[in-house]
């Protein structure tokens, strides 16, 4: 079975939240003071397995862990196993992680163990002063060595780098040397007005076009086919042995090829990263509707997903986005 929406996409990937919590507080993702969800408030392991496997009776085949930061759910393991036992017994056929790295040291061997064999790492600068600065106390080192023991379990990693205007603009060809030296797929994203944060995104936003034509007079890149079911353009180099991915939902939009839903750790339904529109499905699960209502909702879901988002970076131009990224997963 497939999901499609009323513009005949395709929709076999999910994307899911597991919290709004994070051991850092990003300055483009968060205020340095967050009121965060009520423990209460998240679905349970339970429920979210519940509604996993209706997405994937629907014809999702690929699920990505998010967070804020997953890695700080308690017991996030067992979640993991739970959901990674299924891509033996349904039609799912991937579980992955989006991660700070921040703990992987401690739980890339049991990652591993329970199913999942490729992660991404989101990290925007190799200088260790401004890692500090851009999460206001994390520490880089914590991250490295997490990304080592990573390798060390034969986790497939990539990088994602957010492009910040004077911030990490000088060091974009470092990065992407440095993920060449460490075999690291390198994937650079555009800033995206979320609820504002204490910096205004105006200031923060640099086009991938931009970058792209500066790396590109050096690396001469060339179009792939390569495709990991997101948003991606991948690129490769004669003179790199990685793939380079760039992610533009600003400066080339890429929602006619959309693939995507998003649940939050509350159990919303995002159809789109870049609208307000959402389908509620917490109380459904606690009041035990059976799975064919689920599934009549999810359909329903479908029918509403939007054209394409409305992103919008601009002085005196508030984000039209009511909530931040860690709230929807990213």
């Amino acid at each position: 079975m497939s999901l499609i929406d009323s513009y005949n996409r395709k929709i076999s990937y999910l994307r899911l939240s597991v919290t709004d919590r994070c051991d850092l507080r990003c300055l483009y993702c968060m205020k340095e003071k967050m009121n965060f969800l009520p423990k209460k408030d998240l679905l349970s392991f339970e429920e979210i397995s519940r509604l996993c496997d209706n997405f994937i009776d629907l014809g999702v085949n690929k699920i990505r862990l998010t967070g804020g930061e997953p890695l700080v759910r308690k017991n996030i393991i067992d979640l993991i196993q739970l959901l990674g036992s299924k891509i033996d017994n349904s039609s799912l056929k991937e579980l992955t992680i989006t991660t700070n790295g921040t703990l992987l040291s401690k739980y890339a061997e049991k990652i591993k163990k329970s199913g999942i064999n490729r992660i991404n790492i989101s990290l925007d600068t190799l200088n260790k002063k401004k890692y500090k600065e851009i999460t206001r106390f994390g520490l880089l080192d914590k991250v490295l060595e997490g990304i080592k023991i990573a390798k060390k379990n034969d986790l497939e990693i990539k990088i994602n780098t957010v492009a910040l205007k004077n911030f990490n603009d000088d060091e974009f060809e470092k990065i992407l040397l440095w993920c060449n030296k460490n075999k690291l797929d390198l994937t650079f994203i555009e800033v995206m007005p979320m609820n504002e944060t204490d910096s205004h995104r105006y200031l923060q936003f640099i086009p991938l076009d931009n970058l792209y034509e500066n790396l590109n007079k050096k690396f001469n890149f060339f179009k792939i086919d390569k495709n990991t079911g997101g948003p991606s353009k991948y690129y490769k180099s004669e003179k790199l042995d990685i793939n380079i991915g760039f992610i533009t939902p600003l400066t080339n939009n890429f929602c006619a090829n959309c693939n995507r839903v998003r649940i939050t750790s509350t159990g919303r339904l995002y159809l789109c990263l870049g609208q307000n529109e959402y389908v509620d499905f917490r109380d459904i699960l606690r009041n035990d509707f059976t799975d064919s209502y689920i599934k009549e909702k999810i359909l329903f879901a479908l029918n509403i997903k939007p054209k394409e988002h409305n992103f919008i970076i601009e002085k005196n131009v508030k984000p039209y986005m009511q909530r931040f990224m860690n709230v929807t997963g990213g």
